[in-house]
């Protein structure tokens, strides 16, 4: 007769009590925007960074130089069709100049727009094999960027010194517009971002209305063909705000900052910070829609 043996279990490796433990609790309705945590994922934020910046322009025949290639050819293009054919005023800049000046805050909103509305769509693998706080996701897209606009800086400041431009101390709200230009594209692109991932032609729509919004910027005309009745309405577009204060701080031309752009900037932040909260109530769904 057997005598039934007993099996022992393999042993638990024993876990040491400094070793840090994560507790991942399911959330319901609308839950913090835990900040706190962005700021712990810190290092794997600086490494999706790198990888973003590194896999851009992979798999392309030139490579990084689209980044001084692009805006060339938009202002060549911009140039022909509205300077030289449609005469559009330039407030007495060299239209090339006046035109790049649009250009460079009005690309870098549409990247940041375009990185946080696609942020849950194209980070869905991702999400779904490993957790980390997702606000991370559309912060580095827009991080990102810098590297694209700091190129393209360089290449209007050394177009400002052919043409006979001097920058002077008003360069350093540059970094101003920068952040409003960003946070207005983060604020649209948090919203959308999930409405994206429910329904695709959402992408669509979004490609013209933002179409919409540039020629209701003064990017390839100046504001001063807007008829005075219409100007304070105009004004409360926070990118006219940000193109013409970049002009302005650049070639001393345009309008300087005043209480419209303070105000439409203030007009962001609510919609910003109630966009982080919907993405937050967004992200926990995702995986089983997309």
């Amino acid at each position: 007769m057997d005598v039934p043996q007993t099996v022992t279990p393999p042993a638990v490796p024993a876990v040491p009590d400094d070793r840090p433990v994560l507790v991942i609790k399911p959330t319901s309705g609308w839950s913090s925007l835990a900040l706190r945590e962005v700021w712990e994922y810190r290092e794997l934020a600086y490494y999706m960074l790198t990888r973003e910046i590194k896999g851009r322009y992979r798999q392309m025949a030139l490579g990084p130089v689209w980044i001084v290639l692009g805006p060339l050819l938009s202002i060549a293009m911009n140039s022909i069709i509205f300077g030289s054919l449609a005469k559009m005023p330039s407030d007495g800049i060299p239209y090339p100049l006046f035109n790049f000046a649009g250009l460079l805050p009005w690309n870098f909103f549409m990247a940041a727009l375009n990185a946080s509305a696609n942020s849950l769509l194209n980070s869905r693998g991702l999400i779904s094999k490993v957790y980390f706080p997702r606000l991370i996701i559309p912060i580095v897209g827009v991080l990102g960027n810098m590297v694209d606009f700091a190129i393209s800086f360089a290449i209007f400041l050394g177009m400002m010194l052919a043409y006979g431009y001097v920058p002077g101390w008003g360069i350093l709200l540059v970094p101003v517009m920068l952040l409003v230009a960003s946070l207005t594209g983060m604020a649209v692109g948090l919203w959308v971002s999930s409405w994206i991932v429910h329904y695709r032609d959402v992408s669509t729509l979004v490609g013209y209305v933002t179409r919409f919004w540039m020629y209701a910027t003064p990017i390839v005309y100046a504001s001063s063909v807007i008829p005075d009745r219409w100007l304070p309405l105009y004004k409360l577009n926070p990118m006219n705000g940000v193109v013409e204060g970049f002009r302005w701080a650049l070639l001393g031309q345009g309008r300087a900052p005043d209480i419209y752009f303070l105000v439409s900037t203030l007009c962001v932040l609510p919609v910003l910070i109630s966009g982080m909260y919907y993405f937050r109530r967004s992200e926990r769904n995702i995986i089983d829609i997309a």
